[in-house]
């Protein structure tokens, strides 16, 4: 991925739902003027969410996913309900697609109901209005009547959803709003054997982003090179952020007047999670024999031989508490809907998933009564250097700590 590309994590996440044969995939379909979901005239034809990234005018980069009916029967109708409920975790604009030609339905009903709970925007499409004589009162006041047989409307339905888009969304700043016009950013990147062929990783990507779209100047080095990159200025930089597997070595190379961060850190601030991961690092100094602690990442990958959530960590745990602990991994879209047999998670930055999907990861672990931490909080607080890799993020209003 290149840094004009927009990662999936980055765009508007938007949900179509509804009862099955309301013609969610036709509308998406016509929506994105792409066959991306399978249409038939059988119920049930979508089994699993169904999931594209794709710009879509006016709004942008969106992720748009297809889901499967609310109605479906039996028990993997029951399962393919789940799944779909699952999506909502994730979803930044909600559209439930119902059929004009047919009553509102409890199901229906039900659903609105749990958009408004978790406060997410949304609007109730009318689709098949080509079916319809007379005029269709719609069961709240965001409602729009369309066709996706005829096209009507769905302009109209895109300006909607775009301004659901503008008015939730927020300014968020990964880095920038900590450092001020003229300031030196230090970016120590190891390139091991864990690290990725010919590219970097996602937060460098953001970060390095970041700096650019507000003229911020930084300068990258690896671990072995930042002793002598940090002499080779005339004046101290303002902010040292490092990968979080650095830390120990970074922190005793880094002057203590220097500010020093790491990427893991800033995306926890960034995906709005920062109290509660520092909350949980606490939790760490009270690990006994036979904790259970969930390793868990939001992505998957090769593992290397030396890869940090199954490897490094796992040491590193046990090493700070030296008790023998019980662990557990989950990767990519997998993550415990129980948590309760946890004493702890720690989390990956959750680069690859997207605001809502990270909070609803975090709620399912405090709902639980499980302390939650992610890798850079973790190992900066096990080298002794959390109050200081926090010190930086509190030049910022929006840092609530």
């Amino acid at each position: 991925m290149g840094l004009t590309d927009t990662p999936s994590a980055e765009r508007v996440h938007i949900g179509f739902f509804g009862l099955r044969n309301a013609g969610k995939s036709s509308l998406v379909n016509k929506l994105t003027g792409q066959e991306l979901s399978v249409v038939s005239d059988v119920k049930g034809t979508t089994t699993d969410p169904v999931r594209k990234t794709m710009e879509l005018l006016p709004i942008g980069p969106v992720v748009i996913i297809d889901t499967p009916g609310l109605d479906d029967e039996g028990e993997l109708g029951k399962k393919r309900i789940e799944k779909t409920k699952e999506i909502l975790g994730l979803t930044d604009i909600a559209i439930l697609v119902t059929d004009a030609s047919s009553s509102f339905t409890s199901e229906e009903k039900e659903l609105v109901e749990l958009f408004k709970t978790r406060s997410l925007p949304y609007v109730i499409v009318y689709n098949k209005s080509d079916l319809v004589e007379g005029d269709i009162k719609p069961y709240a006041d965001n409602s729009i009547v369309v066709s996706s047989k005829t096209g009507e409307n769905i302009y109209e339905l895109k300006e909607l959803i775009g301004k659901l888009v503008t008015d939730s969304k927020e300014e968020k700043y990964l880095v920038s709003d900590l450092l001020s016009e003229g300031d030196m950013t230090v970016l120590v990147i190891p390139i091991d054997e864990s690290a990725p062929k010919g590219r970097l990783i996602l937060p460098q990507q953001l970060v390095m982003r970041d700096l650019l779209d507000h003229g911020l100047a930084f300068a990258s080095c690896r671990t072995e090179e930042l002793e002598a990159t940090l002499n080779s200025f005339k004046k101290a930089p303002a902010l040292v952020i490092t990968d979080s597997q650095a830390f120990a070595e970074v922190s005793k190379i880094v002057p203590e007047d220097v500010a020093l961060t790491s990427f893991s850190i800033l995306m926890a601030r960034y995906k709005g999670e920062l109290t509660r991961l520092v909350e949980g690092a606490n939790k760490l100094s009270e690990l006994q024999d036979g904790s259970k602690v969930l390793i868990s990442e939001g992505c998957t990958h090769h593992r290397q031989c030396n890869d940090i959530g199954t490897v490094k960590l796992p040491k590193l745990i046990r090493k700070y508490t030296g008790k023998d602990i019980e662990l557990d991994f989950t990767s990519g879209r997998d993550f415990p809907s129980d948590l309760s047999s946890c004493d702890l998670v720690v989390h990956c930055g959750g680069c690859m998933l997207n605001d809502k999907e990270m909070q609803r990861r975090v709620k399912a672990a405090v709902d639980a009564g499980v302390p939650i931490v992610n890798y850079g909080v973790a190992i900066a607080k096990m080298n002794g250097i959390l109050d200081r890799s926090l010190e930086p993020l509190k030049r910022s209003k929006s840092t609530t700590l």
